[in-house]
């Protein structure tokens, strides 16, 4: 698929705390990803899953970058969605409600989102783990820190408790290639070495269901990801308006999220 090679140096990050997000328990990216969309959005899908994570993938930007204008790449975005690949909504970070655009390289079905939005997402069993798959990936970064296949399965539980601790793949890559030597002579040596001596520590905070909220692709309106179908709300399925709340009042959604926050934050202080 040529148009899936589009050159990803020029392609800017959102504002941090934005652009893409990819969610947990994808599977290892092939081939075939994206074969189940028509050219034009499997084109547009394998971009975007190749792009790093924070990169802004709004239609605007992305039409500025690839060969389609931004309707195109609106109306694009939106049978993405409806293959399962991509949900838009809120999620409350350290008190803030921030604007989230949710990633998966593996289509899933509404169920699936609804559990996403929870917190409760059921860890699958690919047959390489996440931690697997960053470290046979190492060497794509730096050749120098390409690994085999029995030293990946040796040190992914070490990379294991990188993600236990809130680490993503950003920080582990980052760890084990940054500021390497000239001569690397034994790179599994070098990178258990690292994974050890760089643990972070672990997380201060208890650990709470994330307060976060699907909305539908075209009207915008919050809501539990149960009540929508290929994220889009009934209403807008039907054709209709989707009645919207008084202006300057915070959707019942956000409220009962503000809540929850208060009460989880009150809980948390003996």
């Amino acid at each position: 698929m040529a148009d899936a090679e589009f050159s990803l140096a020029a392609h800017p990050l959102a504002n941090p705390g934005y652009g893409k997000r990819s969610t947990p328990y994808q599977r290892p990216a092939t081939g075939s990803d994206f074969a189940h969309l028509p050219p034009r959005e499997a084109a547009i899908a394998a971009y975007i899953d190749r792009l790093a994570e924070g990169s802004d993938i709004s239609a605007k930007t992305l039409a500025k970058h690839l060969p389609y204008g931004q309707c195109a790449v609106r109306t694009a975005l939106n049978r993405i969605q409806r293959a399962g690949h991509l949900r838009r909504g809120v999620e409350c970070v350290d008190g803030r409600w921030i604007t989230r655009t949710w990633w998966s390289r593996t289509a899933r079905d509404d169920a699936w989102w609804s559990a996403f939005q929870r917190g409760d997402v059921p860890r699958e069993k690919p047959s390489r783990s996440r931690a697997y798959i960053l470290l046979a990936a190492l060497g794509r970064t730096d050749a120098a820190m390409s690994l085999s296949h029995a030293e990946c399965r040796a040190l992914a539980p070490l990379v294991d408790e990188w993600f236990a601790r809130d680490a993503d793949e950003n920080d582990v890559t980052r760890a084990l290639t940054t500021g390497l030597p000239t001569s690397v002579h034994h790179p599994a040596a070098l990178a258990r070495n690292r994974l050890t001596t760089k643990l972070p520590p672990e997380p201060l905070r208890r650990e709470r269901p994330p307060l976060r909220f699907l909305e539908c692709s075209k009207c915008g309106a919050p809501g539990y990801a149960g009540a929508l179908s290929d994220g889009d709300c009934g209403p807008c399925r039907r054709g209709e308006t989707a009645p919207g709340p008084p202006a300057g009042v915070l959707p019942a959604a956000r409220v009962h999220a503000h809540a929850a926050a208060i009460r989880a934050g009150e809980g948390a202080h003996p």
